[in-house]
């Protein structure tokens, strides 16, 4: 017994002398860098979504789901905010590790609503492309997720569009779709987020600038020509109607097509969470996993293995004792 005991204790100090080493081991892992995109203009106010099983704006709901997928994300991950509004779009702050920001995180996610808006169009194909940029630019490029409902303001025409030099492929990601298909009313604020009822259709361009001999909001820019093609599918202005918006989802998928992104709709509050955690936008790394706390628990476990081993040992004796015919009494009077 004396001997076993000073195994079991020889080996606790190996064991916990090891930890001195700090040993670590080469472990694979998928890790995660995005650069989220929200849309903050006006059609975004529109509450065609639930929450909870109340409505809500679309820009809320799509926070919410936001935030509920920040949680999944693992640790070592780095995420950063950007919003989109006019034909730009503009970085708050650059990927930070989630698990060490995210108190921070979900702060500058609360904050984000219209009134950060500094003009009321919404030129998307633009801000796409200006996200685009953005996200090039940063060490690593990671990967965009870019949260809109695709209503442009003004409306395009649709056979000419912003042409951009973008190579499909240079930057991995995703463009979401939020908000119903069927339009309906925008909402309208003034500059400090004070409701003023709804847009009218007096109010609000009923068709695209190049038809009127207007030019874009970029001077010089280049266009998309497609004169000798039909239109594209679900572009072009609705007269009487682009006081209205629904998720413009054609047209963000033909943006997602030449971009070389994915397109994902935005159903539930956990659909950011497939988005953010695709396998297709992980990265592959080796992470040196630190062994010190599992050879402390080994050490821990070999100093308490004598008690225990001997703990069983009585227990073990006593089932066999009472297992014994006559409860274990060795005989009884005749």
């Amino acid at each position: 017994m004396r001997l076993d005991g000073r195994l079991w204790l020889a080996a606790a100090a190996l064991a916990l002398g090891a930890t001195f080493l700090e040993p670590r081991l080469p472990l694979p892992r998928r890790l995660f860098e995005h650069v989220v995109v929200l849309d903050i203009t006006q059609s975004m106010n529109v509450t065609d979504t639930l929450l909870d099983g109340r409505p809500v704006s679309r820009l809320a709901f799509a926070k919410q789901a936001l935030r509920d997928a920040l949680q999944e994300l693992p640790c070592g991950s780095k995420l950063g905010l950007a919003i989109f509004t006019e034909y730009r779009s503009y970085l708050l702050f650059a990927p930070v590790e989630v698990c060490a920001n995210r108190a921070e995180l979900r702060s500058s996610l609360a904050a984000i609503d219209g009134t950060m808006a500094w003009s009321g169009n919404s030129e998307v194909a633009k801000g796409l492309h200006s996200a685009r940029l953005i996200v090039q630019a940063l060490p690593g490029v990671p990967s965009l997720v870019f949260v809109t409902d695709g209503h442009e303001a003004p409306p395009l025409n649709p056979r000419h569009r912003p042409a951009f030099d973008d190579k499909a492929g240079e930057v991995p990601g995703v463009l979401v779709g939020v908000g119903d298909t069927r339009p309906s009313p925008i909402p309208k604020f003034d500059p400090v987020g004070r409701p003023l009822g709804l847009w009218a259709a007096d109010e609000v361009l009923q068709t695209d600038p190049r038809s009127l001999g207007r030019g874009g909001s970029v001077g010089g820019e280049a266009m998309v020509e497609q004169d000798a093609a039909p239109p594209a599918v679900g572009l072009g202005a609705t007269p009487g109607a682009e006081h209205l918006s629904g998720l413009r989802e054609p047209y963000l998928k033909l943006l997602a097509a030449e971009g070389g992104f994915a397109y994902h709709r935005l159903r539930g509050e956990q659909g950011l969470r497939e988005v953010l955690l695709d396998p297709a936008l992980a990265r592959p790394v080796t992470v040196r996993a630190d062994l010190r706390p599992l050879l402390a628990g080994l050490a821990l476990l070999l100093l308490l293995a004598p008690y225990l081993a001997a703990g069983a040992r009585r227990l073990g004796w006593r089932w066999s004792h009472r297992a014994r015919p006559g409860g274990g009494h060795a005989g009884s009077r005749a």
